[in-house]
C-alpha cells in the first residue's frame, strides 16, 4: 500500500475507545448550549475583540485590529505567560488600553463583555476554539486552515449556522482588491474557458534538525497547548513554529502557506469538492524530526455534468526552485523585502527565491496571481501571449470581518467559513492520499471517500482522536 502513516500515531482501536470515552463531552456548552442572540451594534459602538494565540501571527492580529476604528482589543489569551506579558506591553505601547489577560481560553469565553475572538493558535485548536466561541455567543475570525481534519471543519460550519455567528476564515487573499478583480475577469471570459488552475507553494524551508525531550519552559502551560492532541513529552521541535511539520498539530506546508493558494485556485475555478484526488511526494533531502512532506504534487479532478472535466493542481517545494509565470519576480508586482540573516530559521535566507501564487489556464490565455502579499495579478492573451490586464492592489480582511460583525450580514464576508471549510477540505484530502499512498474517489454530496474506510477514518482524525476534555463536539 505504500502507507506513510506515522507509526507512533494511535491506532484505530485506540481512536474508537477515545471517542467512546468522550461521549457526552461536547465542548464548552455541548449540544444544549444556549443560543445567545448577537449584540446589536451601532456605527459608533465598539466591537470588543479577544486575540487568542499571540506569537507571530497573533501579533499580526493585534496590530490589524488595533488600528481599526471603534474596535477594542479587550482581551489577550496565550498558554505561554511570557509571550502573554510581552503582548500586553505591545498593546499599551500602541497607545491602547491594557486588555484583560487569560491563559485558559475557556475562561476567556465566559467573559460576556467580549463580542468576537480572533484565533491564531496552532491548527489543531482552530475548530474546537471556533465552535466553543460560537456556543458562547462570540463571532469568530479563525486562522487558516480552519480545521485539523475534514470532519471537525464541518462541525464549525454547522456551529456558525446554529448559533447565528459571523465566522471569517483567515485566507486574506480573498480581500485583496486585485484578486477580486482578477476573479471577475476570469468570470467575464478574459482567458476563455478555464480548464486548469495551478497553485504554487515554492517556499524555502530549511531543516528543523533533531531535538530531544526537554523540560517544559517556565510559564508554558503545556497541557493546554496540546489540547485535543494526545499527550507527548515536550520537545522544542513540536513547539512554536515547527509544530506545522507534525501530523498531530499541523498539516505541512500545504496547510500552512499553501492553503492560501489552494483556496485561490479553487475560487478561480468556481468549484467546490473534487471527485478524484491523488497526491505523491515525500520528505526529501533532510534527516530531521519533520513528519510532513516537504515536496508534494497534488491533483484534484472535477467531473462536471454535461461539460468537460476541470483540473486543479497544487505543488509544494521546499528548497531551490525556479519561478513560474513570473510569480515572485519584479515583473509581477513589487518584490518582497529581503529578510535579514537574523530572521527565524523557518524564514528563507536573504535573496532566496519563493514562488507563491496561482496560474489559471484557459482557451484564450492565462492569468497569474502571486507573491505572499497576494495583491497582484497579470494576464497574457492569445497564442502569442500578448500582455493583458494587470493590477496591484491589496485589501483589509480584518476590516471586512468587523464590518460584518456590525451589519450581521454573513453574505458580505469575503472568506465565509463555508468557503474556508471546502478549501481546507481539499488539503485534508490531499494529505490523506499522500499518507495512504493511493488515489481516492470522493463523493462531494456525502463528503466521503468512496469504498475506502481507512481514508474516511483519517479524515475523521482516526489516527489521533481527541483527548478529553478537549473534544470537538458533533454539532446537530
Amino acid at each position: 500500500m505504500g502507507t506513510k502513516l506515522v507509526k507512533s500515531e494511535i491506532t484505530r482501536r485506540d481512536f474508537l475507545k477515545a471517542g467512546a470515552a468522550a461521549a457526552g463531552l461536547t465542548g464548552l456548552g455541548g449540544a444544549s448550549a444556549e443560543i445567545v442572540p448577537p449584540r446589536v451594534l451601532g456605527a459608533n459602538d465598539r466591537v470588543r475583540v479577544a486575540v487568542i494565540g499571540l506569537h507571530d501571527r497573533g501579533y499580526d492580529h493585534i496590530r490589524a485590529f488595533g488600528v481599526l476604528k471603534n474596535v477594542e482589543i479587550a482581551a489577550l489569551c496565550d498558554v505561554d505567560e511570557q509571550i502573554l506579558s510581552q503582548r500586553l506591553g505591545n498593546v499599551e505601547s500602541m497607545g491602547l488600553p491594557k486588555p484583560k489577560s487569560y491563559i485558559d481560553v475557556r475562561q476567556l469565553l465566559d467573559d460576556k463583555a467580549i463580542d468576537a475572538v480572533s484565533i491564531a493558535t496552532p491548527n489543531h485548536w482552530h475548530s474546537l476554539m471556533g465552535i466553543w466561541a460560537c456556543q458562547a455567543g462570540k463571532d469568530v475570525y479563525v486562522e487558516k486552515p480552519c480545521s485539523h481534519n475534514l470532519w471537525e471543519g464541518r462541525q464549525l460550519v454547522r456551529a456558525a449556522k446554529k448559533y447565528n455567528r459571523i465566522v471569517q476564515h483567515g485566507t486574506q487573499s480573498r480581500s485583496a482588491v486585485a484578486y477580486r478583480h482578477a476573479m471577475q475577469k476570469i468570470r467575464e471570459g478574459l482567458i476563455g474557458d478555464v480548464y486548469l488552475a495551478r497553485g504554487l507553494c515554492f517556499k524555502w524551508r530549511n531543516t528543523i534538525g533533531h531535538t530531544p525531550p526537554s523540560p517544559v519552559p517556565a510559564g508554558v502551560h503545556y497541557n493546554l497547548w496540546q489540547g485535543p492532541a494526545p499527550e507527548h513529552v515536550f520537545t522544542k521541535n513540536r513547539f512554536l513554529y515547527n509544530w506545522h511539520w507534525f501530523w498531530w498539530y499541523g498539516n505541512g506546508d500545504l496547510g500552512n502557506q499553501g492553503i492560501h493558494q489552494l483556496d485561490a485556485a479553487r475560487w478561480g475555478l468556481g468549484l467546490k469538492f473534487p471527485n478524484k484526488v491523488s497526491a505523491i511526494g515525500g520528505h526529501f533531502m533532510f534527516d530531521d524530526d519533520q513528519q510532513t512532506p516537504n515536496t508534494l504534487n497534488c491533483a484534484f479532478e472535477y467531473y462536471l455534468p454535461g461539460a468537460k472535466p476541470k483540473m486543479l493542481e497544487f505543488e509544494v517545494r521546499h528548497w531551490m526552485t525556479n519561478h513560474e509565470a513570473e510569480i515572485g519576480t519584479p515583473s509581477l508586482g513589487t518584490p518582497l523585502p529581503k529578510r535579514p540573516p537574523s530572521a527565524a530559521t523557518h524564514m528563507p535566507p536573504v535573496g532566496a527565491p519563493s514562488t507563491i501564487g496561482d496560474v489559471f489556464y484557459g482557451s484564450k490565455g492565462y492569468l497569474a496571481m502571486g507573491d505572499e502579499d497576494a495583491d497582484t495579478y497579470r494576464a497574457w492573451l492569445g497564442e502569442s501571449q500578448e500582455p493583458g490586464p494587470t493590477e496591484h492592489q491589496g485589501g483589509n480582511h480584518f476590516a471586512n470581518f468587523i464590518d460584518c460583525v456590525r451589519s450581521r450580514r454573513a453574505t458580505d464576508l469575503h472568506a465565509p467559513i463555508e468557503e474556508g471549510y471546502i478549501s481546507t477540505g481539499l488539503l485534508h484530502l490531499a494529505n490523506a492520499s499522500y499518507r495512504l499512498g493511493r488515489t481516492m474517489h470522493f463523493d462531494p454530496e456525502t463528503e466521503q471517500v468512496i469504498g475506502d474506510e481507512e481514508a474516511n477514518l483519517i479524515l475523521r482524525d482516526g489516527d489521533r482522536g481527541y483527548r478529553p476534555p478537549f473534544v470537538v463536539p458533533e454539532v446537530v
